[in-house]
């Protein structure tokens, strides 16, 4: 049996997806470490997976969310620089500290983040890796958008022209991450990397998405696989909720996620859209505040800081959501519609193919109405084409193969060391 390490950002949109993943792994008998920050530990134990800690001095519990909800607030220049620095930072305690860990453990094979450096330790270390996709996939493409533009997807060249320029802005905006990179590339004699993707599996590339839900790419690798999505109440702590006041009335179950979720002027304005509708409207604070600090929302919403997400959705008519990747998943997994209001990261972009697929609506943060987004709600609700793609989009998640096909091809990437094309397994 092979000992797996896993190598993730130390965030819950991340960690969801790629604990499972372990679980499957170590069910079929194989050991699985996660090789993570101390924000990563308390979910990786939960899940049954062994941890082991690196950057404990630079990143000690509760500096990844701090950073990253200081980064949520600042926008222009201050965030320009802000955020490539402090992702600079990471790689390098990753660099500087992971390859030694991973060694004494013992680790045959590492499945790493796409969002994270660590296919450069494989290469140094000389073992398989496999990259893993728990965002939307960062591969360059210029047939597509980039994952942090709202653009649609469009064939005319102006379009392509517009994607080309934005490719060389991503490269622009992770020159400094790069620059790490190729730092330990001399201190490690390694070849030189001349692009982020060069740090990603030769062997498989495994995505979480539907294919149905990605843009037509015209230049995914041949070891490219889309698998559909990983979900696991098992390996989340468990929710307290008062299910008792639910209503028979359809449900609205309203996120903005766990990481960069203050704001609760866009809670009022969710709120207010929802007011006067035949619905129940369901708000997750996701942690950002408690419940009785938003004691005069329009309404008489339900608020909860927590909500038990897999378990609401399977009983909700509409998500409104900020468009990260497991909240869209798992919403399509119970062929549920959504509105999205996409906020940071990858999200403008999951909003825009969540829009493409038909599978609901998206509105930017910064042109978000009471009025708009009431319109959007009561379009998404009424018309029956957003109903009938999101089962569309259940049905080929079902399709997909999920954890057990993304082991499936992780094993055999790692037993035969060779490439496993794209629709082989």
């Amino acid at each position: 049996m092979t000992h797996f390490g896993l190598i993730c950002p130390a965030m819950a949109g991340h960690l969801n997806p790629i604990l499972p993943l372990g679980q499957e792994l170590k069910r079929r008998g194989h050991n699985v470490t996660m090789i993570g920050m101390l924000d990563a530990e308390a979910k990786t134990l939960r899940a049954g997976l062994e941890f082991l800690a690196y950057g404990t001095e630079e990143f000690p519990k509760g500096a990844m969310a701090e950073h990253l909800s200081r980064l949520s607030k600042l926008s222009g220049l201050t965030a320009f620089h802000y955020g490539p620095k402090l992702f600079q930072e990471i790689e390098n305690v990753l660099l500087r500290n992971a390859p030694q860990i991973i060694k004494n453990a013992g680790i045959d094979a590492l499945v790493i983040d796409q969002a994270s450096s660590g296919g450069l330790i494989a290469d140094f270390l000389d073992i398989p890796s496999i990259t893993f996709c728990g965002a939307l996939p960062l591969n360059p493409d210029e047939s597509v958008p980039p994952h942090f533009t709202n653009w649609k997807y469009n064939l005319a060249w102006w379009a392509k022209l517009r994607n080309r320029a934005a490719w060389n802005l991503y490269r622009l905006l992770t020159k400094p991450i790069l620059e790490v990179i190729l730092e330990y590339c001399h201190q490690w004699n390694l070849p030189l990397y001349s692009n982020l993707d060069d740090s990603y599996s030769q062997l498989a590339q495994i995505s979480q998405q539907p294919p149905e839900l990605e843009f037509p790419r015209e230049n995914l690798p041949q070891c490219f696989h889309f698998t559909g999505p990983y979900h696991d109440s098992e390996s989340r702590e468990p929710v307290p909720f008062p299910w008792d006041q639910l209503t028979e009335k359809p449900l609205i179950y309203a996120s903005l996620g766990t990481i960069v979720n203050s704001f609760p002027d866009v809670f009022d304005k969710i709120a207010a859209a929802c007011e006067g509708l035949d619905a129940q409207l369901v708000i997750s604070l996701g942690g950002s505040a408690p419940p009785e600090s938003l004691p005069n929302l329009p309404g008489n919403p339900l608020i909860v800081k927590y909500a038990p997400q897999l378990e609401l959705l399977q009983k909700a008519a509409l998500t409104i959501t900020h468009a990260g990747m497991n909240t869209t998943l798992e919403s399509l997994n119970n062929a549920v519609p959504m509105v999205a209001i996409p906020i940071a990261f990858d999200q403008p972009g999951v909003a825009a193919r969540i829009a493409w697929s038909g599978t609901g609506e998206a509105i930017p943060l910064k042109r978000l109405t009471v009025d708009q987004l009431r319109k959007a709600i009561s379009q998404v609700l009424t018309q029956p084409s957003y109903k009938q793609n999101a089962v569309r989009l259940q049905e080929a998640i079902k399709r997909s193969g999920g954890v057990t096909r993304a082991a499936d091809i992780i094993e055999r990437a790692v037993s035969t060391g060779k490439p496993v094309l794209t629709g082989t397994i």
